[in-house]
């Protein structure tokens, strides 16, 4: 085949990529086409990577099999891990393809300096420094979400002014690199920055924030790999990652929107620090508990209920069980709606991956805007895990961190349950007035148990 034709089959084949990913983007905004947006994502991605390995320029494939099978090696057992440690793999992902994207701008800096231009400088010196910060963000956001690193926000007296200094610190490294391109110690101490800077910036968010500070940094990979695509003049990759960096914002920005809070707030509020009250002017709560039995009872006899997940039936691996429940009542002529709020869980859509795996029927899962106005209708709420998106504080407690915050109307059905755990606080370290309401019973125990008795209550074992 002559170099022509090649080139045109090569530059085909990354616009039909391109067109496969755009439909993957267009096919994972519902859970009904969710599948078939993963299956042309794939196929989209191999398209591309193969079209690359025809291009003239690679003439040595011996490093890049090696490196083909280490990635394998790594990406399988990643792929394999429980659906609880999903947010976690993902943000290991954002890690593993923002270090690669920093690593070959680097490779691209030693191999063209001191001959640089001004603008392929300022290329590389973004796009290293994006990938760079992405790269240590996402593994604290990782180890946070593992819980091998303290969940709660690490804050300090002027945080923002140091975080913010360390930033503008880069970015003054890459003006002077610009006019000065051959300072390689520079080049190094500003890559040393931008890891810094990324620790910097996931270290002090909390918890509660994880939804928004994953699709953040989804968005800061995606970005990085299109300034990539400019310094490797790749149109493909600069394609795919503005794709990628700019579905991650808008993501980002439904998050926050989710939360009625600002990108400012989310980035630099040290939201979920433990809330401490004051001895003074408390006074002792007492709270309602019921037995599997009891549960059974309220909810064979309901005419409809909605049940909302959160993390903790994640944590529990209770979404089969929950299955089992739905199936239960819906045979006894109950009609079971799942509310799903936005932030749920660790991750978006952490909810509808696990209820979707559970193959609820994707018609039940509503969204909370939708969803709210059945709660006053509603005969039983339960919660299964879920904490800070049912907290009637965020409309009724003007000092409340979460105060303003859109939240599942759980509190306007008639009887509303909760499995949880214990009486800890939940992930945004807020305590939650709903379960001390006389229309609460608080069902203690892990979800999955908990839901299996029910089951069994229903099913008239003993």
């Amino acid at each position: 085949m002559n170099p022509a034709t090649l080139q045109q089959l090569i530059d085909f084949s990354y616009i039909a990529a391109v067109a496969g990913f755009i439909l993957a983007l267009k096919w994972l905004n519902s859970p009904a086409s969710a599948m078939r947006g993963v299956v042309i994502a794939e196929i989209a991605s191999a398209v591309a990577v193969v079209a690359t390995l025809f291009d003239p320029q690679v003439v040595q494939y011996k490093w890049i099999l090696i490196v083909l099978i280490i990635g394998a090696g790594v990406g399988i057992p990643l792929g394999l891990v429980k659906m609880t440690a999903v947010p976690q793999r993902t943000a290991l992902s954002h890690a593993f393809g923002a270090l690669s994207a920093a690593l070959i701008g680097i490779a691209e800096y030693y191999v063209g300096t001191p001959n640089l231009s001004k603008f392929e400088m300022a290329e590389i010196g973004l796009e290293v420094v994006i990938g760079s910060l992405t790269f240590t963000g996402s593994i604290i956001a990782a180890g946070k979400l593992q819980e091998i690193l303290r969940q709660r926000p690490i804050v300090y007296k002027g945080q923002n002014i140091v975080s913010l200094s360390t930033l503008a610190a880069a970015v003054t490294m890459i003006i002077v690199l610009m006019f000065h391109p051959g300072y390689t110690h520079l080049f190094g101490a500003m890559v040393g920055v931008a890891l810094l800077f990324g620790v910097l910036l996931v270290m002090p968010i909390g918890g509660a924030d994880m939804p928004t500070v994953i699709s953040l940094l989804n968005s800061y990979a995606g970005f990085s790999a299109a300034l990539l695509g400019f310094v490797l003049n790749s149109k493909v990759l600069v394609v795919a990652g503005a794709l990628d960096g700019a579905s991650g914002f808008i993501l980002s920005v439904i998050m926050c929107k989710a939360m009625n809070r600002s990108f400012t707030n989310v980035l630099f509020g040290a939201f979920g620090q433990m809330q401490v009250a004051t001895a003074k002017g408390t006074e002792e709560r007492t709270v309602r508990s019921a037995s599997a039995e009891d549960a059974a009872g309220i909810l064979g006899s309901a005419n409809k209920v909605i049940i909302a997940p959160g993390y903790g039936m994640a944590v529990a691996q209770a979404q089969h069980k929950v299955r089992e429940l739905y199936d239960a009542l819906t045979k006894r002529g109950v009609d079971v709606k799942f509310a799903i709020h936005p932030v749920a869980g660790r991750m978006p859509g952490h909810m509808n991956v696990l209820l979707a795996e559970a193959d609820i029927p994707y018609d039940k899962l509503v969204e909370m805007d939708d969803v709210n106005g059945d709660f006053p209708q509603t005969d039983v709420a339960l919660i299964i895990g879920a904490n800070d998106v049912t907290n009637p504080a965020a409309r009724e407690d003007q000092s409340s961190p979460i105060y303003g915050m859109p939240i599942l109307d759980v509190d306007k059905a008639r009887t509303v349950m909760v499995i949880k755990r214990s009486m800890g606080a939940g992930f945004a370290g807020i305590d939650n007035p709903l379960y001390y309401m006389d229309k609460t019973l608080m069902l203690f125990g892990d979800a999955k148990n908990f839901v299996g008795a029910i089951v069994k209550e229903l099913a008239g074992e003993h």
